[in-house]
């Protein structure tokens, strides 16, 4: 009698032909079968190692982990609930579905004592969740803030190292694999807006509805942007946060950024991701690791696996124990560049705002604005193609002025 545990794969993309590789240097895991959708499609595997019913791995009780590994979030949603309803042991990596359905989630594993692991939906090969749970269980947390989409870094490193246009690089990162063919959930911030939003969970006991978080990715991102960032010594990345603010509130944005060389995350480069966590008592931590890819995903995917199978589950002890509110709202500093219509600037309730490049064709400036005005607007200023930034406060208009001559976005 075999002594091997029985995983089901519900999945073969990406991720799940990623996972089958790892498996492959395991000699104490049999894959008991693979669920896929399409008869038609072409694998490297023979097709005894496929169903095409998800059901005959969910009423397998021989099995003793599923691994959902499917990209349409819904049906992911309901195969992984029928499995928590049985009381089974299920890794996940779909962030969406997750991000989602947290509650829910956490409320059926408690109730039919299933568990649900999930580190591979956050940061591919990046350990934050059992980093979060293990280390910073009971410790305060102040932020958590990093780079938590390959594809979009990968894009954003091209443009500010080899000059590429987002087009360019955009190619470049599919024909690699990094984005998909529809890249919108990763270029334009979804991908990293669900991350976020899992991590301030685990970090802070708060879940934060996804229609409340300020979420602008870099599909507009232009060659002028990237070239006005370097002329203040900053780099442009999709920056997730969530932290505490003076008043004891959380606030959760996805935002482009000007980052400078101080920051960590300026250094993450390609498809890397990075997480920065600041606490009360620890201080400063930094990770980094591939947070795109077959391997590094199918890699923390069987770290949740092993995990599982040695009897580790979330115990969620900020969840249970959540106070922290989420923030009605904050004033940010930005840099907003889009299309010009008659030369107007856009008509947003701004607190300050500087223009420094205005004529026909293009609208630049620095402003002041609450993030809930930015949040009311988004449709209007995505529909206008605008770009946006999040800016440190200490980096003046006169030196965004200076630089935008030097680099003639601007006539002196």
């Amino acid at each position: 009698m075999s002594n091997k545990h029985k995983i089901g794969i519900l999945g073969f993309g990406c991720v799940g032909q990623g996972l089958y590789d790892v498996l492959q240097h395991n000699q104490l895991l049999e894959i008991a079968n693979i669920c896929v959708k399409d008869k038609e499609k072409e694998r490297p595997l023979p097709a005894t190692a496929f169903t095409f019913d998800a059901q005959q791995l969910l009423q397998d009780d021989s099995i003793d982990l599923l691994a959902e590994l499917i990209s349409d979030p819904k049906e992911a949603y309901l195969l992984v609930k029928q499995a928590l309803l049985e009381g089974k042991t299920v890794v996940s990596a779909n962030k969406k579905m997750i991000a989602e359905n947290l509650p829910e989630l956490v409320q059926l594993q408690q109730q039919y004592k299933g568990v649900l692991l999930y580190e591979a939906a956050v940061c591919g090969s990046i350990p934050i969740l059992r980093t979060l749970e293990a280390y910073y269980s009971t410790e305060p947390l102040k932020e958590v803030s990093g780079i938590l989409n390959g594809s979009s870094n990968y894009i954003l490193h091209k443009l500010d190292t080899e000059n590429l246009s987002y087009e360019e690089a955009l190619h470049q990162a599919q024909a690699l694999g990094f984005a998909e063919t529809d890249p919108t959930l990763d270029v334009g911030g979804y991908d990293a807006l669900h991350k976020i939003c899992i991590i301030a969970a685990h970090a802070f006991g708060v879940v934060v509805p996804l229609q409340k978080v300020l979420r602008f990715g870099i599909s507009r991102v232009s060659t002028q942007d990237v070239a006005l960032a370097q002329a203040v010594g900053a780099r442009i990345k999709l920056v997730a946060s969530a932290k505490i603010n003076n008043l004891g509130e959380l606030e959760v944005q996805v935002l482009p950024t000007f980052v400078f060389p101080d920051n960590e995350l300026y250094y993450v480069h390609a498809e890397f991701n990075g997480v920065q966590l600041d606490a009360r008592f620890a201080g400063s931590q930094f990770l980094k690791g591939r947070g795109a890819g077959s391997h590094p995903t199918g890699s923390a995917v069987w770290a949740d696996v092993s995990a599982a199978l040695a009897g580790y589950k979330y115990t969620y002890p900020k969840l249970q124990a959540a106070t922290t509110p989420v923030a009605a709202d904050a004033t940010l500093r930005v840099y907003l560049r889009l299309a010009a219509q008659n030369g107007e600037l856009p008509n947003l309730p701004w607190h300050e705002v500087t223009s420094f490049g205005v004529n026909s064709q293009v609208v630049q400036l620095v402003g002041t604005i609450l993030r809930s005005d930015l949040l009311q607007h988004q449709q209007e200023l995505e529909a206008r193609g605008a770009f946006i930034a999040q800016l440190p406060d200490e980096l003046a208009e006169e030196e965004l002025l200076r630089a935008a001559i030097a680099t003639e976005l601007v006539a002196a």
